[in-house]
């Protein structure tokens, strides 16, 4: 089992996210020591999507405008049709998934999380990985779209669906645990 002690992995997130989608990954990586925060453009808390409905809310830890991805070891990006549209509107969560990739940071994204990907300027050469209605998207952003469980690519994860969430899991842990090996590299 990896050891993330000491790590801080920021999830970047806003209301409509799909819940698992964020309450998993966070759980797992906090069962190997990694400490999360819940990075929002609001404070207080965001509310997550359940599959067809509204679903619980989850505290943020810190407002965008107060938080430097220097703060941070590692970014997830949970999906949900309205996560990622309303964060790729905004200029600051642009940045801060720039900031991430900048400094080699790993970088996790799930299902339509690479939304932000592609607002970015982060997939072109890359093999990845999203909910199959992306697919277009990132193809036409450069991406080498597959269709695959869980694809790692340097310091980027991508995986498909809530039903990937084990192994994206598992990919997560390993990534985030080798993350001072992949400091020096610019993705």
């Amino acid at each position: 089992m990896e050891n993330l002690s000491g790590k801080k992995v920021a999830i970047l997130s806003t209301d409509g996210f799909e819940q698992v989608e964020l309450t998993e990954p966070k759980k797992a990586l906090e069962q190997v020591g990694a400490k999360t925060f819940v990075v929002s453009p609001h404070g207080g808390e965001i509310k997550g999507w359940k599959s067809t409905e509204w679903g619980d809310k989850v505290k943020v830890d810190r407002e965008l405008k107060d938080a430097k991805a220097d703060d941070y070891d590692a970014l997830l990006l949970p999906g949900g049709v309205m996560n990622p549209d309303k964060l790729r509107m905004d200029p600051n969560a642009v940045a801060f998934v720039k900031a991430f990739f900048d400094a080699g940071k790993p970088v996790a994204a799930i299902c339509h999380g690479p939304q932000l990907l592609i607002e970015a300027g982060v997939v072109r050469g890359r093999k990845l990985t999203s909910w199959p209605s992306l697919k277009t998207d990132l193809k036409n952003a450069g991406a080498n779209w597959v269709d695959e469980q869980v694809v790692v690519d340097h310091n980027l994860t991508t995986s498909r669906k809530p039903a990937d969430i084990p192994a994206f899991n598992r990919a997560i842990q390993e990534q985030f645990a080798g993350a001072e090996m992949m400091a020096g590299h610019r993705g």
